[in-house]
């Protein structure tokens, strides 16, 4: 007898249907699997044996054949023990093989316990899609399993509760669908800064339509400070954005039962020493990496010349297409990667260049080849280089509280609600992303912009990309203004945060 028990796969951060299908014949006793199992599959024919026992069903004395369809495709994890174990049993008569709408997963524990896995939200999402309608997963999944619609959740604590569910004596009672609680942690906020105005408007403009900025100055000036406060201004999340945020962490393991969905944009700050496999994904098989991570969120590279080059590199194609294609011998996948790149820098190799203490000890020549470390292009595809000054006695002294992240968070907010009903239904969802089409559409310039921008292009010796990028900036400057043309003065402002000499003083 053969028996098929629907279940999920991951191919990337996407779920797929796979059939597990369970065949019982005669002769010598064996338990096979097959359908491109990778280790960890393989090796739950012991753990299925010992969770069978431990439910006091009996272990059938025959030939066993598992088979994972599709087989073209490579099975990974533990996901496919619960699946595997009632195949088994309905193979033997032990239950009724469940209905044709309801897929199972999860991995077992040697008393027939139900563990965690990954993955559990591309899985259920792809679930939803193939038609299931009953999703059984481990109990410290369901929550993050109810984030997919149109399902109903069971959450299993073990084999046996699944076993009398199944078999109608005592039912598991449905998961609910997980709502956020009453709010989340306060993080840093920008009224903790004194001064700095000139950068907290530079990080304004660039939340507000998601653009590229890179941060230069001194040791202790504030750049990583005001960095890491950005996300307290970026506008909400929408319920599609925070889902495919999920998706990928959920993949990486880093969601739980508690915090099953991403409430706030990504925030991710790798050490200079990270590998480019590491920024862009990969591996044996391939895992999302860093940009991946911080998709519709922020990847903060701090001290950015200390990256190695490969590594800087390795974000051009990403910052452009906004997805990552990894190619290894394993397949090939292609991840999601649209995030704001925040980068900050010293001057100089001591960091002191241009310091009113004038201890800087670095010559011109050393001033050169540290700068150079950053290409050309990965500096073209930054939108905004803003110098961060030392902070004055002054500032640092003032009583008055700077201006809160609420506040800034609400302009930002109202920005992007015009920039969401400019591109309604392109896909676009902020001005940083606008295709050359678009730019030529909602980023007209008037008699004195055209002047202006045509001086610049001369005298800076801009490129078509950085060109297009003024912009795109000019036209968030005029949307946090409320104005539905961009005027000599919103262009005049983006164009000085272009001015890559500051890199050379």
């Amino acid at each position: 007898m053969v028996v098929t028990i629907r279940s999920l796969g991951l191919q990337g951060i996407k779920g797929y249907e796979v059939s597990v299908e369970c065949a019982l014949s005669g002769g010598l006793p064996a338990f096979d699997v097959v359908g491109l199992p990778d280790a960890a599959v393989k090796e739950s024919r012991e753990r299925v044996r010992a969770a069978i026992k431990g439910c006091g069903a009996k272990f059938p004395v025959s030939r066993i054949t598992v088979n994972l369809a599709p087989a073209a495709l490579r099975k990974e994890g533990t996901v496919y023990d619960l699946p595997i174990l009632l195949g088994i049993l309905a193979a033997q008569g032990d239950i009724e093989p469940p209905s044709a709408e309801a897929a199972f997963l999860g991995e077992l524990s040697l008393t027939g316990a139900l563990r965690p896995i990954t993955g559990i939200l591309p899985m259920a999402m792809a679930a939803a899609r193939t038609g299931v309608r009953e999703l059984y997963v481990p109990a410290e999944n369901a929550a993050e399993a109810t984030l997919a619609d149109g399902l109903t959740v069971y959450p299993v604590e073990n084999v046996e509760a699944l076993l009398g569910h199944l078999r109608g004596r005592e039912k598991i009672t449905p998961a609910r669908p997980w709502t956020p609680g009453a709010g989340t942690e306060p993080g840093p906020d920008f009224s903790e800064v004194m001064g700095q105005e000139n950068v907290k408007r530079a990080l304004e403009i660039a939340a507000a339509g998601g653009h590229n900025i890179l941060l230069i100055g001194s040791p202790g000036a504030g750049k990583s400070m005001l960095a890491r406060r950005l996300p307290s201004i970026l506008p909400d999340m929408t319920r599609r954005e925070a889902l495919e945020a999920t998706e990928i962490w959920s993949v990486a393991g880093m969601t739980d039962r508690k915090h099953p969905l991403l409430l706030r944009r990504p925030f991710r700050s790798p050490h200079h020493t990270v590998s480019a496999v590491a920024l862009a994904g990969g591996g044996a098989f391939p895992r999302p990496g860093e940009i991946s991570l911080a998709h519709n969120g922020v990847l903060f590279l701090d001290e950015l010349p200390e990256f190695s080059k490969d590594a800087m590199e390795v974000l051009r194609q990403p910052i452009e297409d906004g997805e990552v294609t990894i190619t290894r011998t394993a397949g090939s996948i292609c991840l999601p990667s649209r995030f704001m790149l925040v980068c900050a820098m010293n001057p100089c190799r001591c960091g002191w260049r241009g310091h009113p203490s004038g201890r800087c000890t670095c010559t011109d020549a050393m001033v050169e080849k540290y700068v150079a470390k950053i290409s050309g292009p990965m500096l073209d595809r930054m939108d905004l280089h803003v110098e961060v000054p030392s902070v004055e006695f002054e500032a640092m002294r003032r009583r008055e509280a700077p201006e809160s992240s609420a506040v800034v968070k609400s302009r930002v907010n109202a920005a992007r609600s015009r920039q969401a009903e400019r591109f309604a239904g392109t896909g676009v969802s902020c001005n940083a992303h606008m295709t050359p089409a678009m730019v030529g559409e909602y980023c007209k310039l008037d008699g004195a912009g055209e002047r202006i921008l045509k001086a610049a292009f001369d005298r800076m010796g801009l490129t078509a990309r950085s060109h297009d990028r003024i912009l795109r900036v000019a036209r968030t400057i005029a949307d946090l203004d409320g104005a539905a043309n961009i005027s000599a003065v919103h262009l005049a402002e983006a164009i000085q945060y272009r001015n890559t000499e500051i890199l050379r003083k």
